[in-house]
């Protein structure tokens, strides 16, 4: 298995959930990281906390994925120590709201856009570039379940990881010829700040979700993530879809009944 040690990957939403544990995986395997999120405390105790435990050499950026100048002026601030970066993880996203279209908050639609698609054009066009130069690199994005079939209420955030599907094939061919590698990882149902989030921090809603089952942890889709970004040169994984044994699809979920 080819070794991360001394390569440089760039994570976004790295304060939480599953880009905290990608973080915590990779920097167990050597990786220089790059992490980045809008919670600069979350993200500057976890650097602190990877670098202590394993050595690992980070740079903490505060970022907002949705602000296209802001992603512009940090990643183009990055040291020249971590110029050089072998791994773009999109993982940066989110869903807010649960309603029906016709009953549906716009500044929910507008934020979940924002961050899930046009976030991750933002941020894959800065780096990108540099890949297709130097011919080598990896884009990996996460995206979900929800972008290969849809749920009630889900219409917006579905649709924005339709869209990251899509865009993941799209890049795929742009860069064929550029010897650039470009995956997906499509999680079900995963124990994060997920449905707290979707939820308006409402927890009993939130727990709600995950009543019945055992779902994904995020460090099940962080060995995901490790699995395709450590395949041979001549291995691209395409896509990865994983859920709870409990679950076949968004729609199809096993719930076991209390006694």
């Amino acid at each position: 298995m080819p070794s991360l040690k001394n390569k440089t990957i760039f994570i976004t939403g790295a304060s939480s959930g599953i880009g905290k544990a990608c973080t915590n995986l990779f920097a167990s395997e050597g990786a220089k990281l790059i992490i980045a999120a809008r919670r600069i405390e979350r993200i500057e105790k976890l650097s602190k906390e990877i670098s202590e435990k394993y050595g690992t050499k980070v740079h903490v950026m505060q970022m907002d994925v949705r602000s296209r100048n802001d992603v512009r002026e940090k990643i183009s601030s990055i040291p020249d120590e971590f110029q050089r970066i072998d791994v773009l993880l999109n993982n940066a996203g989110l869903a807010k709201g649960f309603h029906k279209l016709y009953e549906g908050n716009i500044d929910d639609w507008e934020e979940m856009i924002d961050t899930n698609v046009k976030g991750l054009l933002y941020v894959t066009r800065q780096i990108l570039p540099a890949m297709v130069e130097r011919k080598k690199g990896h884009i990996v994005n996460i995206g979900s379940t929800a972008g290969h079939d849809v749920y009630l209420n889900g219409n917006v955030y579905c649709a924005t990881k339709f869209a990251v599907n899509a865009l993941t094939q799209a890049i795929r061919l742009d860069v064929l010829d550029r010897n650039i590698k470009v995956s997906t990882v499509d999680p079900g149902m995963v124990l994060t700040e997920f449905s707290k989030v979707r939820f308006s921090g409402d927890e009993e809603k939130a727990n709600k979700v995950y009543e019945g089952l055992r779902p994904l942890s995020p460090k099940d889709i962080a060995e995901a993530v490790l699995f395709c970004i450590t395949r041979p040169d001549h291995v691209n994984i395409n896509e990865i879809i994983l859920t709870p044994s409990a679950q076949a699809s968004s729609n199809f979920i096993y719930r076991e009944k209390k006694p």
